[in-house]
């Protein structure tokens, strides 16, 4: 399915122009000559982004923006303008808008602009599939998972939520550090206030102060008016820099100051602005190897990590695979569907005993796969080839399960409750070590035995 963008633009040229700049991109592109059209188009139909000119008959861009987050907060909102100011921007991006352009723009900037603002769109909609799809007893803010390590992950996030102390978020590519940091904001006291991201490895370096502290109109070649900050963006809220061992060494001393004196000013200006700013941040570098060869500075490791929260690969929570691949199987569930996919046993086992190197990412890339070839079930024949060469053993033991598949929510019961028989038999009832073997606490195995009322209530 096209992705749909609402252009609102009262210039009839600024609107075919995108018009056709966007169609050649593959986006699906509706027009409007003026806010109360785009609301009236907006009655019938969803839209994933809307660009809007600032300055129109009737109502203002800035208006239409207020208008679109109350009727649709999920979809994106780029603002155009030839006439900036720098209240008009700080007002657009306290509105909600993802970010604040300048007419004339180059095409490949604001071809940029929108792949992030879907992007980020893209991930904001997945937590809320998250929320919808996932019981809470197998989630926490978005992040799925009830294994061990997941549940110590959570209470981690609880209590590092409360503060307004810098946290430090290790963990290899695809083990959800993102999501991690949105959860600690969803937690935290600043919930209300905005959450802004960004991939410290992704901005040229001549580009990187202004991005994170705005600059002055003038300051620099293409700085055609005053434009705010990801700081000020953040205002009351929380900046989450992932990726932050890319931050090149003149910029790592600049965003220590920051830290140190909860101050900045933007780029070619004299003004001193405030940053009441909390600072999150990721890496799937070592940063203490960084700090020992010289690419990362000393005191600026341990400003950032004040606290730390590891994210487990998804080899060391393999027990969260299955709840994994049920999220993705209604993530990918073909519109009209009556009922998510199903999936063998064989192809469990061998997503099981995969090693995922690419952790959740790379799932969520197996899932999606399998699905493009058959929508209602997940097969062995569907799966890529090089994760079959590392076929498991069957994990439950002789399971009486037919090979054509079945719906995942009861096959999943159906061996979480072997496992547990499994473990008694193997400790001669011994609850606590029964427990312990499946690195469960006590109680923890008790509430399963008794969901499935095999507790006899002896310890």
């Amino acid at each position: 399915m096209k992705i749909k963008i609402l252009v609102v633009d009262d210039e009839l040229s600024m609107r075919e122009f995108l018009s056709i700049l966007l169609e050649r991109e593959g986006y699906d592109v509706t027009v409007a000559g003026s806010a109360d059209e785009a609301l009236r188009t907006m009655e019938s139909a969803l839209f994933d982004l809307v660009l809007s000119d600032v300055n129109m008959p009737g109502l203002s861009g800035i208006e239409l923006l207020g208008r679109i987050k109350n009727m649709s907060p999920e979809t994106a909102v780029l603002i155009l303008t030839a006439f900036s100011t720098s209240e008009q921007a700080v007002e657009a991006m306290k509105l909600g808008a993802y970010d604040y352009v300048c007419k004339p723009f180059k095409n490949e900037e604001i071809k940029q602009l929108i792949k992030n603002a879907l992007e980020k769109q893209g991930l904001k909609r997945e937590n809320v599939l998250l929320k919808k799809h996932v019981s809470e007893r197998d989630s926490f803010c978005g992040i799925i998972g009830t294994s061990p390590k997941m549940r110590e992950l959570f209470d981690m996030i609880q209590k590092v939520a409360a503060s307004q102390s810098s946290v430090l978020i290790l963990g290899e590519s695809g083990t959800g550090k993102e999501l991690a940091a949105r959860s600690i904001h969803t937690c935290s006291p600043r919930k209300s206030k905005p959450f802004v991201a960004v991939n410290c490895g992704a901005i040229p370096e001549n580009l990187i102060e202004s991005e994170l502290f705005g600059h002055k109109k003038g300051s620099f070649t293409g700085a055609v008016s005053d434009r705010p900050g990801l700081f000020e963006q953040a205002e009351g809220g929380t900046l989450f820099l992932d990726e932050i061992g890319e931050l090149p060494l003149l910029m790592q001393t600049k965003l220590l100051r920051v830290l140190q004196e909860r101050e900045f000013k933007r780029v070619g200006d004299a003004v001193t602005r405030k940053a009441d700013v909390r600072i999150l941040s990721a890496s799937n570098r070592d940063l203490e190897s960084q700090v020992k060869d010289g690419t990362f500075r000393e005191d600026l490791y341990y400003r950032l990590n004040v606290v730390q929260l590891v994210m487990p690969p998804l080899r060391e929570r393999i027990e969260d695979i299955p709840l994994l691949i049920e999220y993705f199987c209604r993530k990918f569930q073909v519109t009209g569907q009556n009922k998510p996919a199903s999936i063998t046993v064989g192809a469990l086992k061998v997503l099981m005993n995969h090693a995922f190197p690419g952790n959740i990412r790379e799932l969520e890339n197996c899932i999606e796969r399998s699905l493009i070839l058959d929508p209602e079930v997940i097969s062995e024949t569907s799966l890529p080839k090089q994760l079959l060469a590392n076929k498991a053993p069957c994990l439950s033991g002789d399971c009486d399960i037919p090979e054509s598949g079945m719906q995942l929510e009861p096959m999943l019961e159906e061996l979480e409750k072997k496992y547990l028989m499994k473990a008694l038999e193997k400790t001669g009832g011994a609850k606590k070590k029964a427990g312990e073997l499946l690195g469960m606490t006590f109680r923890s195995f008790r509430y399963r035995l008794a969901k499935f009322g095999l507790d006899s209530g002896e310890e």
